[in-house]
């Protein structure tokens, strides 16, 4: 089968050892659930934050006692110790080998690979196709535990066949493994998809459509707190309160290029009286709209636009995930046009906007990444390099710590992203404070200078909680449905003891919601 097989027992530079030892594991699993069902088809298995998973094709639908026969083979063949052994196999002869096999996602793989060689791993009987890297033996495998099946359809693609994903985790030592456990039954405790159902907060009808929230009564008060706080402080901070409407036509988003390069996350358009509409995947461009209504001065700048506007964005019906991943949903936007000297204080005051918002809602804890210049970009260097300046000192200033991703920004302008840290030390994107070059340029933003001539402002585009559904589903998972008093949709409930007590009961009511306290 091979040309030359060694064993894989150095590090590898591009994974960690416990990734390592998880992409090691997800291959014992396909090889236990081979070896149990013989007739089944292996698809892809890597290792992913904290854990692994394997996709296969088989003849039923695991079981719970399913899962825990093919942990015991796992077992088995971790014990059993056998090395892990690379080789190489030229692409014709690799497709031949798994053809005859009937591992038909593996031939697949090879041949949209396009390689002339593809490496093989093999550890006892088992044969897998690999770039690795691997332990050097199957004993090398830590503590692990299979976690959960779920569907996934191949490559992501819902006209494919959709597949049994069997997750798993493994780690260095029992302790660490016991402690990850601990945290996944807290996160299920914690799931705002249970909660949001038993707390009465909103729902998804599948006669309504995936991704489409409903708000119930106490999900309508939980959002208007959020939105009420969220609209003060913004016009506490000189923010302008904007609307701007759901759909808009072709021409403006092939001027903004979403049609180029969005237009498949966007709906399918709507022809009214003969035109296309589509709608908004974005709040930007009518924000731009407003900005070049009137001529602008360098005296009238910064200028600071902020709406809750709903977007719509189309996401596979396998991504979709409660009130976290939707395709119609709320976003906080604003966007800054400003002067080239203003910049870095315009970033300053996003900043502490930012601690300031989401230290209201409980979250003190963040991780900051700076994203900077890619490859592929628009906008001059001279640009990048004053944005990418400014943000670097906005952090410097306020002696916030952040790791910086090289190359890491959007194609239109580098960027500071923060990461939420909940109760229990789960990370949650959400607030980012961009610069935008491509839409600048697109639109031809100008204000007219000092000196009488016009200039182009730099725009930041900046939404503090992401949106506000997935700020929801993070409130229900943070407080796990116990909401702080000063958002909680019911603050006081009267429980009468007896039915005599009853109209006492309800007048106490009244007078606490009189009183503006939600009874």
């Amino acid at each position: 089968m091979a040309e030359q097989a060694e064993l894989i027992a150095e590090a590898s530079e591009e994974a960690s050892p416990l990734e390592r030892m998880r992409h090691s594991a997800s291959h014992v699993l396909a090889e236990a659930v081979l070896s149990l069902f013989p007739e089944g088809k292996l698809a892809i298995g890597p290792a992913i934050e904290d854990g692994f998973y394997y996709d296969f094709d088989l003849p039923r639908a695991l079981t719970p006692e399913d899962l825990d026969a093919i942990e015991a083979k796992m077992r088995e063949i971790v014990a059993s110790d056998a090395p892990f052994v690379r080789s190489e196999m030229p692409a014709e002869e690799a497709t031949e080998f798994f053809r005859a096999r009937g591992q038909d996602y593996k031939v697949e793989l090879i041949r949209d690979l396009g390689a002339p060689v593809v490496s093989i791993y093999k550890d006892g009987n088992f044969v897998d196709l690999c770039r690795g890297p691997h332990v050097a033996r199957t004993g090398e495998i830590g503590p692990f535990k299979l976690l959960n099946v779920a569907g996934a359809y191949w490559r992501g693609d819902e006209h494919r066949q959709m597949l049994q994903r069997i997750y798993g985790t493994a780690f260095a030592t029992q302790a660490d493994l016991d402690s990850h456990l601990h945290r996944l039954e807290e996160a299920r405790k914690r799931d705002h998809r249970r909660l949001g159902r038993e707390l009465g907060i909103f729902s998804i009808s599948e006669d309504v459509g995936g991704g489409l929230i409903l708000w119930h009564p106490r999900g309508g008060r939980l959002r208007s707190l959020i939105e009420e706080f969220w609209r003060q402080e913004h016009f506490r901070a000189g923010y302008e309160l904007v609307y701007s409407p759901n759909i808009g036509r072709g021409r403006l988003w092939e001027i903004s290029g979403h049609l180029g390069f969005f237009r498949e996350n966007m709906f399918a358009p709507m022809d009214v009286d003969g035109q296309e509409y589509f709608l908004k995947p974005m709040n930007c461009p009518f924000h731009i709209e407003i900005y070049q209504s009137a001529l602008r001065s360098y005296r009238d700048l910064p200028i600071r636009y902020a709406e809750l506007g709903t977007v719509y964005r189309y996401e596979r019906a396998g991504v979709l995930h409660g009130l976290l991943r939707v395709r119609g949903f709320t976003q906080d936007d604003a966007h800054i046009f400003c002067r080239p000297d203003q910049m870095e204080d315009e970033i300053i005051r996003c900043l502490d906007f930012t601690m300031h918002i989401v230290g209201a809602f409980g979250f003190h804890e963040y991780e900051i990444n700076l994203a900077t210049k890619p490859e592929k970009a628009v906008g001059s260097d001279e640009d990048w390099e004053r944005a990418t300046r400014a943000l670097v000192s906005a952090l410097d200033r306020r002696g916030l710590s952040y790791a910086v991703e090289e190359g890491g920004g959007a194609f239109y302008g580098p960027k500071i992203d923060f990461k939420l840290k909940d109760a229990i030390g789960r990370a949650w994107q959400c607030t980012t404070i961009q610069f935008d070059f491509n839409l600048s340029e697109r639109f031809d933003l100008s204000y007219i200078g000092e000196d009488g001539k016009p200039h182009r402002p730099y725009m930041v585009h900046r939404a503090l909680l992401g949106s506000i559904e997935r700020f929801a589903g993070m409130l229900i998972e943070q407080y796990a449905g116990a909401f702080p008093v000063w958002i909680a949709p019911v603050q006081a409930t009267i429980i009468p003891i007896a039915d005599r007590h009853a109209e006492y009961a309800e007048s106490v009511r009244e007078h606490l919601q009189a009183a503006g306290i939600r009874a």
